[in-house]
């Protein structure tokens, strides 16, 4: 396909609240809206890194620079694909953007919804809700319980040295034996082994990402002393890397994030490897605004996607969303077969 014309727009939407993980907290969403016009369609895309390098190196500014200056430029008039774009040297998150607003225009010009042309089915997805980290455990209990009553079909709590065996106490104690599990984005290392123990004794899904991520021999050391999955997310960001992790028994989970690993077609990628070796695979993100939200939907549709996405209702998260119709969870399931809109007016409302 020809490719005519890009746009980019850094838009930047005000947080329901504050969202706080172990590395820091945020306030406003920043996404990068990449609209692809070929010679036959246009295409949307979404490049999301969280500020302030909240889970990587990668920032909006770091991958406005490489779309507008290095990535973008060199495509116009050009006769590209998503593998075009894959193959580009830039950072994943940049990328994503573009080469998920490939895909888009070729779900169009097939006439299927994208879920099929990533090989899944529109069908209903299970949709897990996520909780930060909060100054007082009593406000995490209430977020729980404000959202439990749209059907999630688990609850993933953040967690952070001093801030663990507690918070999954207080859980259980208030909400039973839900579908439940813990993420520590990398804030934890071997020593701290024994609370990863203590955690062991409450029936948790799994650990996501205990510790840093280049730590695959010690993620596998920990996975040896625990009865519950591992999970890989941060780790996860290229085919070696999953290779690596499945060869070292690093994991028992995989958690696949579009933006983290550079688009669908190395998601596709890693999801095969998985699927291979007997991986579970699901759908994180970081949120995303709509556009990277349904795309991970779409992704989930895969049928060794077999743990709830990440992927929340728009107005989870946001007090506002740049599609149309918003996501919606209903009874704790997502549609991946209806069509939205970017919406222009909202992309001028919070440009940047």
């Amino acid at each position: 396909m020809i490719v005519k014309n890009i746009k980019l727009t850094h838009v930047r939407v005000p947080l329901v609240e504050p969202f706080r993980i172990s590395s820091g907290a945020v306030a406003e969403k920043d996404g990068i809206v990449v609209r692809v016009e070929t010679d036959e369609l246009v295409g949307f895309g979404e490049s999301s890194p969280m500020a302030g390098s909240f889970y990587s190196s990668d920032t909006p500014e770091s991958c406005w620079r490489e779309l507008s200056e290095s990535l973008a430029p060199p495509l116009i008039g050009a006769d590209c694909t998503a593998d075009s774009v894959s193959r580009m040297a830039g950072s994943n998150f940049a990328k994503a953007g573009l080469e998920t607003a490939f895909w888009d225009v070729e779900a169009k010009r097939a006439g299927k919804p994208l879920c099929e042309i990533l090989g899944g089915e529109a069908k209903p997805v299970e949709s897990g809700l996520a909780v930060g980290l909060y100054d007082d455990p009593a406000d995490m209990l209430r977020t729980i319980e404000r959202y439990l009553v749209d059907g999630y079909k688990r609850v993933k709590i953040k967690i952070e040295r001093g801030r663990d065996v507690e918070l999954v106490r207080a859980v259980r104690s208030t909400f039973g034996d839900i579908p439940l599990f813990v993420d520590a984005n990398g804030a934890y290392d071997l020593s701290d082994i024994e609370v990863f123990k203590a955690l062991d004794d409450f029936g948790l899904m799994m650990f996501e990402q205990p510790f840093p991520g280049p730590m695959l021999q010690e993620l596998a050391q920990l996975q040896c002393k625990v009865r519950t999955p591992v999970c890989l997310d941060e780790s996860l960001e290229s085919e070696a890397d999953v290779r690596r992790a499945i060869e070292l028994g690093s994991m028992k989970i995989a958690n696949i994030k579009i933006q983290r690993v550079g688009g669908f077609g190395p998601a596709l990628a890693i999801y095969e490897i998985c699927k291979e070796h007997g991986i579970p695979v699901w759908v994180g993100t970081m949120p995303e605004l709509g556009i990277g939200q349904a795309q991970g939907m779409a992704l989930a549709t895969l049928s060794h996607c077999v743990y709830p996405t990440d992927v929340e209702a728009s107005l989870r998260w946001f007090r506002d969303d740049i599609i149309h119709p918003y996501l919606e969870v209903r009874d704790g399931y997502l549609d991946p077969g209806c069509a939205y809109e970017v919406s222009e007016a909202k992309l001028k409302e919070y440009a940047i």
